[in-house]
């Protein structure tokens, strides 16, 4: 039995801009299109709304994602993988340890 091959699904990647909710990441991703006229690039920044199962990712991490069937109102994709980390993000997370001593 030949496994089923998933076409027709649009991947692209993005930021972590919002992650508030459990499971739900909110990715901005940008743009770069010509105007059909007059040939002038235009940036546009879309958000989506995604889906991210084990809750990996987080604000500021680019991330690529992948179209989906429907899981809510508003959620039409799901987070691949992680293609880089915020590290000002992480650093901020994970308190800096230093020799002072100081109690």
């Amino acid at each position: 039995m030949m496994a089923r091959v998933r076409t027709g699904r649009r991947v692209t990647q993005g930021r972590v801009v919002k992650a508030n909710n459990p499971k739900t990441r909110v990715i901005a991703v940008d743009e770069s299109i010509p105007h059909e006229l007059y040939g002038r690039v235009l940036r546009r920044t879309v958000k989506y709304v995604a889906h991210d199962e084990n809750e990996v990712s987080q604000v500021g991490d680019v991330v690529q994602i992948e179209e989906c069937r429907p899981m809510s109102r508003t959620k039409r994709w799901r987070v691949l993988k992680i293609v880089g980390r915020d590290l000002l993000a992480t650093q901020a997370v994970e308190p800096a340890v230093d020799g002072s001593g100081e109690s």
